[in-house]
């Protein structure tokens, strides 16, 4: 089930040891508009290659088919869902969750307490466009951090109803967080890449009641 890894020369962890986070400071903001915005911080992983190895390997992913039109499809990538109080498969991301909890307290004045897991096995797998708005987030002002692994794909973002596309490659330890009113006013995806020679893997940090 791992797929092939495309490393970092500048990611390559010896062990437990070398797998850390790096200070949130170098964080940098942009305005979206419509009261949405997304901080980004590449490499903040730090071993995220190692990461990525142990989370293809050892996550139980799931398989999942949805009704489209007028027949099931698979979903064209692997997921797994960690609720509130879950322990999650790697310490590293409890440490992310808390940090990140952390260093957005005064904007978000709630923790992160969910981690949504997707794996993009190569190219081929994807996800549309779509906003997070199930529960609270169709309706309020939120956060959602994800923390990438693997080889980078795009993450493609752009108005509800169309308009600009905003394009950031996301992998080997990469950070984003879209916040304000993103998951309402904007819409993110990741698209099937020709280039992709390796897997991806995902890690979304939401507050309760965001998916």
């Amino acid at each position: 089930m791992v797929g092939m890894l495309q490393g970092s020369l500048f990611d390559q962890a010896e062990g437990a040891d070398d797998i850390s986070l790096g200070g949130l400071d170098g964080m940098r903001r942009t305005v979206l508009g419509d009261g949405a915005w997304i901080d980004v911080l590449p490499g903040w992983l730090r071993g995220a290659d190692e990461v990525y190895e142990r989370l293809a390997r050892d996550v139980p992913w799931k398989a999942e088919r949805r009704q489209m039109y007028e027949r099931m499809v698979d979903v064209p990538r692997l997921l797994k869902f960690y609720g509130a109080g879950e322990r999650l498969p790697d310490p590293v991301l409890d440490e992310a969750r808390d940090a990140l909890s952390a260093y957005y307290a005064e904007e978000l004045r709630e923790p992160f307490t969910t981690a949504g897991l997707c794996y993009y096995r190569d190219g081929r797998d994807s996800v549309a466009w779509h906003g997070d708005r199930i529960g609270r987030g169709a309706r309020e002002d939120t956060m959602v951090a994800i923390v990438s692994v693997g080889t980078p794909r795009d993450l493609v973002l752009r108005p509800v109803g169309g308009g600009p596309v905003v394009r950031r490659p996301l992998g080997h330890g990469d950070l984003i967080v879209m916040g304000g009113s993103c998951q309402r006013t904007w819409e993110h995806a990741i698209p099937k890449s020709a280039r992709a020679a390796g897997g991806r893997i995902s890690v979304q940090f939401r507050p309760h009641g965001v998916r």
